[in-house]
């Protein structure tokens, strides 16, 4: 871990990590600051999307949304403009740097929140919900990109899974943040809050995070530099296998943040659990961030991310076969998806480090391309299996088997003859 430290900020090499953070004259944060703050930001994005579970009907029925299955689009317009938007980011940060994009987008993000609790009309609220998208791309692209600035391979992997640790605490208590909102007030008040969280994240970041990326380093902004820049990210085998399969996992999680409302009200009929469901099923998520954190740097990142997707495969499948022969209760729901949700936790931070491991001299373009792929891949595969719900929980869990054997077999082929990455 120290070894992490001192690659991350030159100011370490001569001091260990808790003297680093003590030491009041050195310029910036130390790890376990750098770890909150990269997990603050990037925790923008879940809590915009878990903290709406709650609210969906209230929000359905204040605007007069008839349909049910419509109500999702509050999810997936956000996923839409969280996707389309890292493509923009990724240039532009490779040309001026990190920091300032970052600062504007937590600005914007805070501002398009609070126009979607004053929206009137759903049309407005989608408007808003989409531009704020719009606005939170800048944590997955930045925070991937400052990362990468510091850090490759299974150190970098480790550091994601450290930042991971942290983001993860957010998924599990959005729904409850969401449902305390709704007991004391309405769901707007919910997007008021998004807009506090971002002001105060675009402060953090602007008092307290260096610039990673020097000028020397920057790339011009040409259409040239960039269709380079993109070509590369899309013809390595490495970047473009691990990011399919990524987004095909991803996918699976997408739909169960769409349907979970659904399916723990309508299904189950248990509306007050959907905080207690939704944190034991994200909880497990943490903790094999977490193990990732330890194992990666003994293991590899190829090794733990094959074996995820297995073990993913696996039990989703179990799953089905159990939900079609015995029928299902939230219980046994809960138990599955936990399980299956463990195998994110290894999944995302690995196949991210694998994908980025060879792209390290345009890192902001390749993640923010890598960041469209599977943010709308994934919504697009998510709103898909999402649109079947059909009252159980069968859909969900078939579209969690496709998405598994097939994210397999393409993390297979990504990851064929490659070296284990150190």
């Amino acid at each position: 871990m120290e070894l992490v430290q001192r690659r991350a900020f030159p100011q370490w090499a001569a001091m260990s990590g808790s003297e680093a953070e003590r030491e009041p004259g050195r310029k910036g944060p130390g790890m376990r600051e750098f770890v909150a703050l990269m997990a603050a930001l990037m925790a923008a994005n879940a809590l915009a999307i878990d903290a709406m579970l709650p609210a969906l009907p209230a929000i359905g029925k204040a605007l007069a949304v008839s349909e049910d299955n419509r109500r999702q689009l509050v999810i997936i317009a956000y996923l839409i403009g969280f996707g389309l938007a890292q493509m923009v980011y990724g240039p532009l940060s490779d040309r001026f740097g990190r920091k300032r994009l970052m600062v504007g987008g937590m600005v914007f993000y805070a501002l398009f929140a609070a126009a979607a609790g004053l929206a009137l009309s759903f049309t407005l609220l989608l408007a808003a919900r989409f531009l704020q998208g719009v606005a939170a791309a800048a944590t997955r692209v930045i925070v991937v990109a400052v990362i990468r600035d510091r850090f490759s391979g299974s150190a970098m992997a480790q550091t994601m899974s450290l930042v991971m640790i942290v983001f993860m605490i957010v998924p599990v208590l959005a729904p409850t943040f969401g449902q305390g909102v709704l007991a004391i007030s309405t769901w707007r008040h919910i997007f008021i809050g998004l807009a506090v969280y971002g002001l105060i994240l675009g402060l953090w970041t602007a008092l307290r995070l260096p610039e990673t990326l020097p000028p020397e380093l920057r790339r011009p902004l040409s259409w040239g530099s960039i269709g380079q820049a993109l070509m590369e990210t899309v013809s390595n085998r490495r970047s473009a296998g691990n990011t399919l399969a990524a987004t095909l996992v991803f996918g699976s999680l997408f739909a169960f943040i769409s349907s979970i409302q659904q399916i723990v009200f309508d299904v189950f009929q248990r509306p007050g659990l959907i905080g207690i469901v939704f944190a034991l099923i994200a909880g497990p998520m943490a903790l094999s961030s977490y193990a990732n954190s330890k194992l990666v740097m003994r293991l590899g990142a190829k090794k733990l991310l094959l074996r995820a997707l297995v073990v993913f495969t696996l039990i989703s499948t179990l799953h089905l076969a159990v939900a079609l022969a015995v029928g299902e209760t939230l219980w046994s729901f809960v138990v599955f998806q936990a399980l299956t949700m463990a195998c994110f936790g290894l999944v995302g931070a690995n196949a991210g480090a694998l994908a980025m491991e060879p792209l390290g001299h345009i890192a902001g373009t390749a993640s923010s391309l890598q960041g469209v792929i599977t943010t709308v891949g994934g919504a697009l595969i998510g709103f898909a299996i999402g649109q079947n719900f059909n009252g159980t929980t069968i859909p969900l869990v078939a579209g969690f088997v496709v998405c598994g054997i097939a994210g397999l077999l393409t993390a297979v082929w990504a990851n064929s003859d490659t070296p284990k990455v150190t």
